[in-house]
């Protein structure tokens, strides 16, 4: 479970699984925003004070107080369902 005020772990894989050429204009900017939004979030909190699964998702997607791409970010590129080039 994702700690108060941080985007669920269930829409952050929904939004990485759907590939973007599947997404409508507006669902990609909501994805964006939201997961702008979550990344603000995961920087101000410490990752002291963070949730054993917290602290565990924002690894695994790449909010972990870096500035890297997410493993789940990195797969998606990689199968050609994201915008960056791998």
């Amino acid at each position: 479970m994702s700690d108060t005020g941080r985007q669920s772990f269930t829409n952050k894989a929904e939004s990485t699984v759907k590939p973007d050429s599947q997404k409508s204009n507006m669902e990609q900017l909501g994805d964006k925003m939201k997961g702008t939004m979550d990344s603000a979030a995961s920087s101000m909190q410490p990752n002291s004070q963070k949730s054993d699964t917290q602290h565990l998702g924002d690894s695994m997607t790449g909010g972990a107080n870096e500035d890297k791409d997410s493993m789940l970010g990195k797969a998606k590129n990689a199968m050609g369902m994201g915008n960056k080039d791998t």
